[in-house]
């Protein structure tokens, strides 16, 4: 890799890819991942200094081994490296302007006067690239401080709380129309043609044997008069469905067979045929059911009706 990608290519490209998989895993919703999460960028750019330190230090330690080797060896290494890539001269002269380095010859005029048991000390200055990085470091913080404690940004645990508090809302939104995830509460009755074929279909394969093709009731009760065991309307019809009928000689519970959307269905059309007066209908079981949510003028006709069959 190092023969083919230069330094200076291949420590932007692993920049690069980390920054790109960091966006692609992290979801940080309409602003970008390394704006949205500081310290994880902050965590990034340290780990780009350690990749531009550690070639520095490689580069550093082969001048280093180069005066070493022999002149043959010299020879040798510089024909190599007259076969292979080579950097271009600006990044050698952009290398020199962040590391300020001095050629190995003149280090004699470096050398200060310590000397620990014979280990001595040049007077190096700081290269560029740390003094730089320093800088940064210190704007960044003077930044941070005053968006966050200053400012009253939102932190990370605020943002969770707003996220979290969001997350909460869409999921509300969604149980009221995920038909998987409906109940009695939140069903609603269904009018339009193709969910009524279907729910005829269900109850022909599910509900035929009990209450007979026409719903005019056998084992199970007549499902076609205005008289209900366990309530009518959308609501009651669908938890009985869902749930079962009465305890030990009522219907069985059909939500381990039937989803939440073809119970809708299945009682969307049962619902349809009221009033629907097939031949020889089971004698009616129950009570007249009135819904409470209705206009006031349906449940006194309702209430009238009931009145009339008694006195017949």
């Amino acid at each position: 890799m190092k023969k083919f990608f230069p330094a200076y290519v291949r420590v932007p490209l692993i920049f690069f890819i980390v920054f790109a998989l960091m966006e692609y895993f992290i979801d940080s919703g309409h602003k970008p991942a390394f704006v949205k999460f500081p310290m994880v960028s902050l965590f990034l750019f340290v780990f780009l200094f350690i990749l531009v330190a550690i070639e520095i230090t490689l580069s550093a330690v082969n001048r280093v081994m180069y005066q070493l080797l022999t002149p043959e060896e010299k020879a040798q290494k510089e024909l190599e490296e007259s076969l292979s890539l080579k950097e271009s001269a600006w990044f050698k002269n952009l290398m020199h302007k962040l590391t300020k380095t001095e050629p190995i010859e003149k280090e004699g005029d470096l050398l200060m006067d310590h000397d620990y048991d014979g280990i001595k000390e040049l007077d190096n200055n700081l290269p560029p690239w740390w003094v730089y990085l320093f800088y940064i470091c210190i704007i960044f913080g003077v930044i941070y401080v005053v968006r966050y404690d200053v400012l009253g940004a939102d932190d990370q645990e605020m943002e969770l709380k707003k996220e979290m508090a969001q997350a909460k809302i869409d999921v509300e939104e969604y149980m009221k129309t995920a038909p998987d995830l409906m109940d009695e509460k939140t069903v609603v009755l269904l009018t339009d043609e193709a969910s009524l074929a279907a729910g005829k279909e269900i109850f022909t394969t599910n509900c035929a044997a009990c209450h007979r093709a026409d719903a005019g009731g056998q084992i199970g009760p007549n499902l076609t008069d205005d008289r209900w065991i366990l309530g009518g309307g959308i609501k009651n019809l669908f938890h009985t469905i869902t749930n079962g009928g009465r305890d030990g000689k009522g219907m069985i519970a059909w939500k381990g067979t039937l989803k939440p959307k073809e119970i809708q269905k299945v009682a969307s059309y049962i619902l349809s045929l009221q009033g629907s007066n097939p031949k020889d209908p089971k004698e009616p079981e129950g009570e007249v059911w009135v819904d409470d949510s209705a206009p006031k003028t349906d449940a006194a006709a309702a209430t009238t009706k009931d009145t009339t069959e008694v006195k017949k």
